[in-house]
């Protein structure tokens, strides 16, 4: 019973170590081979926001983020991004979407399917595309 075990536990093994042959990651290295960290990208010097490709496209961060600390219980994005403190920041305030539950319910404080900023919003930098992008927007995003 113990060899049949084995053998059909080592069958099972080729079979997954197999599979992960040829396959490559975005950087063009083996997912077996330990692929360095690429250098961080620039932010660039000015803080303006990028035009969106798409309707309803959340916006770029066009500023860095690094040491931000999002998590259930602090939301550094909320400092300056608030209704209260945006002014005082010059920062775009959130959207009022920010504020509705999934039962469509306006809440007075940001909603808890909305508080981690970085689910929907990435920072924009300065870098080429991993992959050829032939994206191109419609309609009157195209102009």
């Amino acid at each position: 019973m113990k060899k049949l075990l084995l053998a059909t536990l080592l069958l099972v093994s080729s079979v997954v170590f197999a599979a992960n042959e040829g396959v490559m990651s975005l950087r063009s290295q083996s997912l077996d081979v330990q692929d360095p960290a690429e250098k961080l990208k620039n932010y660039p010097k000015e803080n303006l926001q990028q035009p969106i490709n798409y309707i309803q496209q959340p916006p770029l961060i066009p500023h860095h983020i690094r040491g931000y600390e999002v998590d259930r219980k602090t939301n550094k994005c909320l400092t300056c991004h608030s209704f209260k403190n945006f002014k005082r920041y010059g920062a775009t305030k959130i959207s009022v979407t920010h504020f509705i539950n999934r039962e469509g319910q306006a809440l007075s404080d940001v909603s808890p399917r909305r508080y981690f900023c970085l689910q929907c919003h990435v920072p924009q930098v300065k870098a080429k595309p991993l992959v050829e992008n032939t994206f191109e927007p419609t309609g009157a995003l195209a102009e």
